[in-house]
């Protein structure tokens, strides 16, 4: 009898802890409605019990909206179930031919399939000049100092397109718009150095790109803004293109300023420092520097490799989903969307990987509806999701043995550790937080088409989420 009746009280508690939990969010959810900001805004919210996966509280969560960066989510787990925690990357140096005192009559191959962090800074086996290394390392253990056929470079596994559909203009080109080739390179990304004038008005001068950019050269129109202004320049390069231009404006008062590009042609990028390599350490090439996808376009004939020298590979997928979500690269989401598909159909398009990725998540209880993505990363506005559906994703990936990873690689705002998301016009966090009376929350907000200051409408989505402390 103690016993029943003890049971009783703690159904009674916590069924009134729910209540007052889900009071307080509806409170707070009607005065964030109720401002000037989002009035002709859209808000969704769901709250779900981290243990059992009840829903403590929702608003409108079954309302697909702009997820910004918060749909990285649905990427960063399909990842880890699809390819595997310990999946790496790999990068395959041969040859056809045959070598014969110390010249290879025949080709040079790299065979790429969508590394993303080849030639990266963030690890230290990824930098540059110890790819560099490996690669020459390769060379002089078969003692090759001549090649007197082509070096080619096999960028096949994914699609010649390097951008998904729905990226807009203004963010093609710059950094986090980098297109995803099968070979990439320094994360596809460049350094623009400009040299802001002495008052604000002024044209700035372009002192450097680091690295060189090659194939392309921009026009520049940015000018000089007001001490402090910041970075409020824009590069338009798309891919393939050989020339682009620049606008907006840079603060005054530093010698250089630099802003960051997207490369429009990353296995381009590669081919031109890999010869600059060559040359140096005094490996003649007799052919040329080739492309697969260039070649194909012009029905060139394409030899097979016939023997390796060395393969690099990536850091884990732990590793990279690590970045991915902890400094939301877009590149790192769009490589891993083609890769799924590469894996798992050999058509390393974003498109199939954006199917798979929804098939999956259709098989593990997420309508597809809820799910309308079109890109690995959420850079688009286009895409749609659910608050509802990022909250079972989120459940999923507690129970999965990789949980652990997954959990670390999530950045902390606020106090609470979540994914955020922030495109124009849209805000969004979504994870997992655990109050201080011990109870244990995964939740996630979506507002679309607020107004004015994005720093005063994420101080106000946080608001509402300190209830859950």
């Amino acid at each position: 009898m103690k016993r029943l009746i003890f049971l009783l009280f703690a159904m009674i508690v916590q069924i009134s802890w729910a209540q007052t939990v889900a009071l307080k969010l509806a409170n707070a959810v009607k005065k964030f409605e109720a401002d000037a900001q989002v009035q002709h805004g859209i808000f969704s919210i769901y709250v779900a019990d981290a243990k059992t996966g009840k829903p403590v509280y929702e608003h409108q969560a079954q309302i697909g909206l702009a997820p910004a960066s918060t749909q990285k989510l649905f990427t960063s787990i399909a990842s880890f179930d699809l390819l595997g925690a310990d999946y790496r990357y790999k990068t395959v140096i041969g040859y056809d031919g045959r070598i014969e005192n110390g010249v290879l009559h025949g080709n040079l191959h790299i065979n790429g399939y969508g590394d993303p962090t080849l030639g990266s800074w963030r690890w230290a086996d990824t930098k540059e000049e110890i790819v560099f290394k490996k690669i020459i390392a390769a060379l002089q253990q078969h003692n090759i100092t001549r090649i007197t056929g082509h070096v080619l470079l096999n960028d096949s596994a994914f699609s010649v397109q390097p951008l998904p559909g729905g990226w807009i203009w203004d963010d093609i080109g710059n950094y986090y718009g980098a297109g995803s080739w099968a070979i990439n390179w320094h994360e596809n990304q460049y350094d623009l150095h400009l040299a802001p004038g002495k008052n604000e008005g002024d044209t700035t001068r372009i002192v450097k790109t680091i690295p060189e950019l090659q194939g392309s050269v921009l026009s520049n129109y940015i000018t000089t803004g007001k001490r402090g202004s910041g970075d409020n320049g824009f590069i338009y390069l798309p891919p393939y293109s050989r020339t682009g231009f620049t606008e907006g404006t840079v603060p005054m008062g530093n010698e250089s300023f630099v802003i960051s590009g997207a490369f429009p042609n990353a296995p381009v990028q590669f081919a031109h420092e890999l010869e600059q390599l060559l040359t140096k350490h005094h490996i003649a090439v007799t052919g040329r520097f080739k492309i697969y996808s260039t070649s194909k376009a012009h029905a060139a004939q394409w030899p097979a490799m016939q023997k390796e020298l060395t393969t690099l590979l990536s850091p884990t997928m732990e590793n990279i989903n690590f970045w991915f979500l902890r400094k939301s690269i877009n590149l790192y989401g769009e490589a891993l969307i083609k890769t799924i598909a590469w894996e798992k159909s050999r058509s390393g398009s974003t498109e199939k990987g954006v199917e798979l990725v929804r098939n999956f998540w259709a098989a593990n209880g997420i309508n597809k509806g809820a799910i309308n993505m079109i890109d690995g990363s959420g850079l688009s506005p286009q895409n749609r999701v659910t608050t509802h559906a990022e909250v079972k994703a989120l459940l999923y990936a507690k129970n999965r043995p990789w949980f652990n990873s997954f959990y670390n690689a999530l950045p902390e705002y606020n106090g609470m550790k979540m994914k955020s998301g922030s495109i124009g016009g849209s805000r969004a966090f979504a994870g997992y937080h655990t109050a201080k009376d011990g109870k244990q929350y995964v939740f996630s907000v979506i507002v679309n088409n607020y107004e004015r200051s994005a720093g005063d409408i994420v101080k106000k989505l946080y608001t509402v989420l300190d209830v859950l402390k």
